[in-house]
């Protein structure tokens, strides 16, 4: 039987927060796809450790939220929307409990925690595993929706636009997306009226980052080619504790460690160095602050790692509120409650995208975005600790709105061309991707990570330009495969971040480059615009 790929009204690309919560708000009356690139437990949701930002707390206001929000987004931010997302952030975590999110409790009220860059306790959370159980919980809500058909294992190649009508037009207008069925190797082109992309981050652009391995720029990458707007992709968030450990790859150890008593020292000498950097915040400044502290302390004395440790705090204190960092730990011959944690600094999150409205509307008809592949002004030069779900709730939750406010003006699917690949053969050289995709990530690592310079920068630009064409080639020659197509999405996020790094000529916020170490007067976004 042939798969239904034209029956939706509309497609979601994405699993995750942002996806799962636009499909709930839709489903009420519309009939969802969702498509989802791995399982649909493979996206950045269920990896987040710390929790959701929410004034919630007797002595906290939203005002204080909105600037510690401000701040850490080195005033870059637009004020519209941080206020936006904050003031709903109490309704997105009532409607989280009425999912069933077990949240955790004391006396009766939902525990708050404190992470570094707020002046409150406002992060409801789940133990220290708190996006596993909401993406639970979601996933659990949208499997038993009859509106929602979930699919997993289709990576999305591009998205259908009026190039690839039947009858050609240059309108931009967005109609679903092609693609690939990774168990039968067939390229599909799902339709629908309305498209909302929520296919995550493009962290695994660089060698080491705290993304999961599909956390490949695709939905970034996509929406370039068809034309939208990008934002701000220089401002790449780098988490200052991961676990350095040569056997485990990006192990985060939460932000919450350190909001929880733990410090930074130097792994030879004991110093604790965060005094030198910000006496004031010392472990509670903003992660761009720690993160270059780190770095710094690393590059300076040829170390691997920093120590962080919260030892002095009473074991059971360290155990109840990190089981899941602190079993973890213990399988890999670390006791937390006993001595410090090795860590690096990773990337973390991509806090640039796809330029939206307030509606999660991008520049192309048709098409919406929410959550980590946006750039909706919230985050600003820097993202403040767990204020990304509540992002892809809030704006999950817009953009459905907006659709069902106007479902009534869009229009059916025309006759789209299906996918060709006539002149197309087996590869029988995937080591090429495999050289591609490592060569990016090490010189993004090197050359464009958490301290820069125009050098480095140009010498990312010309490297990537080379690929560009051998990448090109060999797209242009052979079968898609989602290697293939991953390999693509990294290489065009890559190029957006060196372009967008090489324009700002200030230090601000995540952006540091030791060419232009002042601020300029007059915060701006960098917008990129496709040709």
């Amino acid at each position: 039987m042939k798969e239904n790929t034209t029956g939706y009204d509309v497609l979601i690309i994405g699993s995750g927060a942002a996806g799962l919560t636009a499909a709930l708000s839709l489903a009420t009356e519309l009939k969802v796809c969702v498509l989802a690139k791995g399982h649909l437990h493979s996206g950045s949701t269920a990896w987040a450790q710390g929790g959701i930002a929410a004034v919630l707390d007797a002595g906290d206001t939203f005002e204080d939220h909105v600037r510690d929000t401000m701040v850490a987004g080195a005033g870059l931010n637009d004020r519209e929307t941080v206020e936006f997302v904050i003031e709903r952030a109490p309704a997105a975590i009532d409607r989280l409990c009425d999912l069933g999110v077990p949240f955790n409790r004391a006396s009766g009220d939902l525990h708050l925690t404190r992470e570094g860059g707020h002046s409150h306790r406002r992060i409801v959370h789940v133990d220290d595993a708190t996006g596993w159980a909401v993406q639970a919980a979601l996933l659990k809500a949208a499997e038993e929706n009859p509106n929602i058909t979930m699919l997993a294992d289709r990576t999305c190649i591009d998205l259908i636009t009026g190039r690839h009508e039947e009858k050609y037009s240059g309108s931009g207008r967005v109609w679903g997306a092609y693609a690939l069925d990774t168990a039968t190797g067939k390229v599909e082109a799902y339709t629908a009226k309305a498209t909302i992309m929520a296919a995550g981050g493009a962290g695994r652009v660089y060698q080491f980052s705290t993304a999961p391995r599909g956390a490949t720029g695709d939905g970034i990458a996509m929406a370039w080619r068809a034309g939208a707007r990008v934002s701000n992709m220089e401002m790449m968030q780098f988490h200052p504790t991961c676990l350095y450990n040569l056997e485990v790859k990006n192990f985060l150890i939460t932000e919450a460690v350190r909001g929880e008593g733990g410090r930074l020292f130097h792994p030879e000498t004991g110093h604790r160095f965060m005094q030198d950097y910000d006496a004031e915040r010392m472990e509670l400044a903003p992660r761009d602050v720690v993160a270059r502290a780190i770095d710094d302390q690393i590059k300076r004395y040829g170390l691997d790692y920093v120590h962080l440790d919260i030892s002095h705090m009473p074991a059971d204190f360290v155990r109840e509120h990190f089981p899941t960092i602190h079993e973890k730990l213990l399988g890999l011959g670390i006791d937390m409650t006993a001595g410090p944690i090795p860590v690096v600094p990773a990337q973390h999150y991509t806090c640039g995208g796809i330029v939206i409205d307030l509606d999660g509307r991008t520049d192309l008809p048709g098409l919406y975005a929410a959550g980590e592949c946006t750039e909706s002004g919230l985050h600003g030069a820097n993202r403040l600790a767990s204020n990304s779900l509540l992002e892809c709730f809030v704006f999950g939750e817009a953009a459905a709105k907006d659709i069902l406010d106007h479902w009534d003006g869009f229009t059916p699917p025309p006759a789209i061309r299906e996918w060709d690949e006539s002149r197309v053969t087996h590869s029988d050289e995937e080591v090429i991707i495999k050289q591609n995709w490592t060569e990016i990530r090490r010189f993004m690592w090197n050359y464009v990570g958490i301290v820069r310079t125009t050098k480095r920068l140009e010498r990312a630009g010309n490297r990537i330009n080379l690929l560009g064409e051998e990448i090109d080639d060999y797209y242009g020659n052979f079968r898609v495969t989602t290697d293939l197509i991953e390999l693509r999405n990294l290489h065009q996020c890559a190029q957006l971040i060196v372009k967008s790094a090489l324009r700002r000529h200030e230090s601000r916020g995540l952006h540091f480059t030791l060419d232009y170490p002042g601020l300029e007067d007059e915060p701006r976004d960098t917008v990129l615009t496709p040709h």
